[in-house]
């Protein structure tokens, strides 16, 4: 049962702009102007202790940027963010503690590099001692369930087990909230049920982890989020709202997505 008490994310009017390239005429007769394409505008959502919140929109829509804002690794342009209450600006060290991000880049991986060799050079990246790193790399290998593919090359792996390595790199550190972009892309369906069961049956039932998830696709959004907020063109069209209480009132949510586009 998630507790709705003082929320573990907040953002208030949260914007991100990019700098856009100037053509040479612009560079020659308006070298001093600024152009700047907004990524995100005024985004504003709460997200409390032990639930699973999705942010739905489609590819290019600011699902990304929004979760590189809420987890450091890029700074915001205007309005705020906070991490239990802490400024993602000022408090960058503070909040890396207590999260961990899941990203599909297979290329952040060495594939030459076995399973257990990747998890290892990351385990030294954050400061986790060696006898502790080799334990915990086993043990998440066996909640996953590929430790016996953990001394094989990372190029070796199968696209499921690609994914499960970075959601194990995300919890080496146990942290109490975990970002998620696109868990399950480019993943069979069998693959993709089995990682959103163990995403919602033991990441957050099990160990009681907040999770901040990222996705273009509706029945997933639908299967495992208890809340989630829609976003299309770097604005938030429907916020926080709960997927049983759609599914009870039978709103579908891709009636209810397609109509945010619309608005």
């Amino acid at each position: 049962m998630t507790e709705y008490l003082s929320p573990v994310i907040e953002t208030k009017n949260l914007g991100k702009k990019y700098p856009i390239p100037k053509g040479y005429r612009e560079l020659l007769f308006h070298p001093f102007l600024k152009k700047e394409k907004p990524a995100l505008e005024n985004v504003s959502i709460q997200v409390q202790k032990g639930e699973i919140f999705g942010i739905l929109g489609p590819n290019g829509s600011g699902k990304t940027t929004l979760l590189k804002i809420l987890s450091t690794l890029i700074l915001p342009s205007s309005g705020y963010a906070l991490i239990h209450g802490m400024d993602v600006v000022k408090h960058e060290k503070e909040i890396k503690s207590i999260i961990g991000v899941v990203v599909s880049d297979e290329r952040s991986f060495y594939w030459r590099l076995t399973g257990r060799e990747n998890l290892s050079f990351f385990s030294t990246l954050n400061n986790i001692p060696g006898d502790e790193a080799l334990q915990k790399i086993e043990e998440i290998a066996m909640q996953l369930g590929f430790a016996d593919q953990l001394d094989h090359r990372f190029q070796e792996y199968s696209s499921g087990t690609r994914q499960k390595m970075a959601i194990a790199r995300g919890l080496l550190t146990d942290p109490e909230i975990l970002f998620m972009d696109e868990p399950t892309r480019s993943l069979d369906p069998e693959i993709s049920r089995n990682l959103r069961t163990f995403i919602k049956e033991v990441l957050v039932r099990r160990y009681g982890k907040t999770i901040f998830l990222s996705t273009n696709n509706i029945q997933e959004a639908e299967d495992i989020c208890d809340r989630v907020a829609i976003i299309h063109k770097g604005t938030i069209k429907q916020s926080g709202i709960p997927v049983q209480s759609c599914v009870q009132s039978n709103l579908p949510l891709d009636e209810l997505f397609v109509r945010s586009l619309h608005e």
